[in-house]
């Protein structure tokens, strides 16, 4: 059976999405840094009759990707598709006000973590000859916002490289995507101060459709979805 990857699993756009997959008859695995919430969302993902792998990690860090990844190809094997969409915003600050430690996290999470899962995962997709890496950017990709010039650059440079990779995929059979939401219900909008405009579950069925439905040719592509 098919399976994928899903970072930041836990809730959110990510718990949604895991659930869609499944509900798609794929085997999801589940990663991200809470045990609880992963185990939260393994639930709903196995009542659908699908089979669910939960791995704790932090995908910042080299060696917890690379023991991800392993552990997940043990449970459940190779994944077709892999859709980073671990985040976090931080504090919002103005520029001069911001912390080092504040942007570096965020850049480790939003943009260095992109990186290392997909790296992490290149070789045995390769292998298969078929796959999707889907990234999870923002709208904040395409413009500036006040107080969150950390989280607006770790976005719009996983863009970059989500278009960079779709370069290196060419001829592989594989391709690179990434998906641009406005201002979702979860508990991230509380943070940008944006209101709501749609729902994880909105955003899931762009995640589907450009893991699984759009065509091939639309490798490098950033859909935008505002609500």
């Amino acid at each position: 059976m098919a399976c994928v990857v899903v970072t930041g699993a836990g809730g959110g756009i990510g718990r949604v999405v895991a659930i869609a997959f499944a509900r798609r008859g794929f085997d999801v695995a589940l990663w991200g840094r809470t045990e609880a919430t992963l185990c939260e969302t393994a639930a709903s993902v196995m009542s659908t009759g699908v089979r669910a792998s939960v791995c704790a990690v932090d995908v910042s860090v080299e060696l917890e990707v690379l023991r991800a990844t392993a552990v997940t190809t043990a449970d459940i094997g190779v994944p077709s598709v892999v859709v980073n969409n671990a985040g976090v915003a931080g504090r919002k600050a103005l520029i001069e006000n911001t912390d080092e430690s504040d942007w570096d996290a965020i850049l480790a999470t939003n943009l260095k973590g992109v990186f290392l899962v997909t790296r992490g995962w290149l070789g045995a997709m390769r292998a298969q000859g078929r796959g999707r890496f889907i990234t999870i950017a923002s709208i904040s990709a395409t413009l500036g916002s006040p107080g969150l010039a950390a989280y607006c650059a770790s976005k719009w440079g996983a863009v970059g490289f989500t278009r960079s990779l779709a370069e290196e995929l060419r001829g592989s059979g594989l391709q690179a995507l990434s998906v641009l939401p406005g201002s979702v219900d979860t508990p991230m909008a509380k943070i940008g101060g944006f209101a709501p405009r749609m729902s994880p579950e909105e955003v899931s069925k762009v995640v589907i459709f450009a893991s699984l439905d759009a065509p091939d040719a639309m490798t490098g592509s950033a859909l935008e979805c505002f609500g």
